[in-house]
């Protein structure tokens, strides 16, 4: 049901007051003024991210943090995320499994794209945090979806049963992943945190939280991305030049906005557009509204200022994994077109995954014609 009153209170107005809900967001400019304004409104407090993710991550996990202690981590947690790294570390993880996908398409295999970027996803995230992306890659997504999978809109935190549920669900990999904090390895989430003198629990905390931001929304994107390139009749010019590839990705992104909805909680009197908030308040920032309002997808056009990126958040929140997300998107992406050019592609079979926090395809089968 959030998703139908989330689309129609856009057409009510650009901020609109929802009983039990919230402040609910609706406009581009708007949505990045409240993402910007971190004096006005915060990612902790009732109502806020952290008060769904720190029961079951712990405090220290950047999305739920603020203020200098997030600035520090973030900074810490950087050169991790650089293009370079990124790249790197895709390569090393998705080399084998794209090339086993291209291989599949071109015999003319009948292939779900979505345990493909199940297994991509969570491979990726795995080999950040020092896991084996080999044993872990499964249970890395296996554990996100039973956590984002307990979440509402209109229940602002998880109750205690639920904690407990999330917090042995994430336990699968959390574990594993006190190996990479005590060798200390700092091309590692856990050996980085480690490095700064945050404890072993802090650094779990953080591998859980990578779990369940990096692993949902790539999967629900990849197979979508396809999808939308082939309704679109541009597999074959892109098979054949992938210069604009990147284009057809933002765009892409845009239509399908991996971040649908975005809280914060007003810290301090202020006022978005025409309504007045007070400290207490929960905004629920409709970032599936603000993207789409600019109409169906084309990749000839240009993205306005305020909506460019906005499913990634704004200022200091940015999300810091954007370029490891685009990276593995990139590699099975051109895995798919590499497969078009000599045996060109057929959308067989999709269907819509329900129950889920990010709408997704819960089947999506391509084969070479």
């Amino acid at each position: 049901m959030a998703y139908p009153l989330v689309r129609a209170l856009a057409r009510i107005g650009p901020v609109v007051r929802v009983p039990r809900v919230g402040v609910v967001v609706s406009d581009a400019a708007l949505a990045r003024a409240v993402l910007t304004d971190t004096a006005s409104f915060a990612k902790t407090g009732p109502g806020s991210p952290a008060a769904l993710w720190t029961p079951v991550v712990g405090p220290s996990v950047l999305l739920n943090m603020e203020g200098a202690e997030h600035a520090a981590l973030r900074r810490a947690l950087a050169d991790l995320f650089t293009p370079s790294a990124v790249a790197a570390l895709c390569a090393r993880v998705l080399a084998g499994p794209c090339a086993e996908l291209r291989d599949r398409l071109v015999t003319g295999e009948a292939v779900d794209l979505v345990p493909v970027a199940q297994q991509a996803a969570g491979a990726v995230i795995a080999g950040l945090v020092g896991l084996d992306a080999r044993d872990a890659a499964g249970p890395a997504f296996a554990a996100a979806t039973a956590v984002t999978g307990m979440v509402r809109l209109a229940r602002p935190e998880l109750t205690a049963r639920q904690v407990a549920r999330g917090r042995a669900a994430l336990a699968g990999i959390t574990a594993p992943a006190a190996d990479a904090y005590r060798d200390g390895d700092p091309a590692t989430v856990p050996g980085r945190m480690r490095e700064l003198g945050l404890t072993e629990r802090e650094a779990l905390g953080a591998v859980a939280a990578f779990a369940l931001t990096g692993t949902e929304t790539v999967v629900s994107f990849l197979p979508r991305l396809v999808a939308l390139l082939h309704d679109a009749r541009l597999l074959d010019a892109l098979a054949a030049d992938r210069g604009r590839v990147d284009a057809c990705v933002e765009e892409a992104l845009r239509v399908t906005v991996p971040s649908p909805v975005m809280l914060r909680r007003v810290a301090a009197p202020a006022r978005i557009g025409t309504v007045e908030v007070v400290p207490g308040d929960r905004v629920v920032i409709a970032t599936v509204s603000a993207a789409r309002a600019y109409g169906g997808f084309d990749p000839d056009r240009p993205h306005p200022p305020a909506v460019r990126r906005l499913w990634f958040g704004a200022g200091p929140h940015f999300c810091l994994g954007m370029p490891l997300a685009t990276a593995q998107v990139r590699l099975v992406l051109d895995a798919v077109l590499d497969a078009h050019g000599e045996r060109p592609l057929g959308l067989v079979r999709r269907r819509v995954a329900r129950r889920v926090l990010i709408p997704a395809y819960r089947e999506m089968v391509v084969r070479g014609g």
